[in-house]
């Protein structure tokens, strides 16, 4: 082999070696891979556990907001979260009837930040035990943590739990919670 040849080989395997490791960081979600360099929407877009809220996204026209620029925080309900809503809840709010509401639903997972778990997990300690985090969907969920797992209740006192955190975006990031954050009914 030439040394040009060979300088190209090394090239390459350093290359996938960084890709590799740039996509270790970053735990699977739905059975797909996660990449930093990707926003909120494009790797949501690749979990199989979370096309209910794609579409739900879609629906609300959240799309190009969740695109932007951020930072963003997603609590991402999956889809068996979705699921146990009574029966008929997610095909009424997916209405283009129910835009404002789904919006609302939706925005109450979101906040204006990128807010890693462990600075989460701080607020918590800093504050007693319990945080007061504000939504853009102006929804406050009150986070805790209990044997190194946070969780967060909304307003109608339900409990999510993390169940997988710090999944990093270009634009924020990601923690997937097991139950939908509903505002006060």
């Amino acid at each position: 082999m030439t040394k040009s040849a060979l300088r190209a080989v090394a090239l390459a395997t350093a290359m996938s070696a960084a890709a590799f490791a740039a996509h270790a960081k970053n735990p699977e979600v739905g059975g797909a891979a996660m990449f930093d360099n990707k926003n909120i929407v494009e790797n949501a877009m690749n979990s199989k556990d979370h096309t209910t809220l794609v579409a739900a996204v879609k629906a609300a026209g959240l799309v190009g907001t969740l695109e932007g620029k951020g930072p963003f925080t997603v609590f991402a309900p999956t889809n068996e979260a979705f699921a146990a809503l009574p029966d008929g809840t997610v095909e009424t709010l997916l209405k283009p009837e129910n835009k404002e509401k789904l919006t609302k639903v939706l925005t109450c997972h979101v906040v204006a930040a990128d807010a890693m778990s462990k600075a989460v997990a701080k607020m918590i300690k800093d504050d007693g035990g319990e945080h007061d985090i504000k939504t853009v969907g102006g929804c406050v969920l009150k986070a805790r943590e209990s044997m190194g797992k946070i969780t967060l209740t909304d307003e109608n006192g339900d409990v999510a739990h993390v169940t997988i955190a710090d999944v990093k975006q270009s634009n924020g990031v990601i923690h997937v919670v097991d139950k939908v954050l509903l505002p006060k009914t």
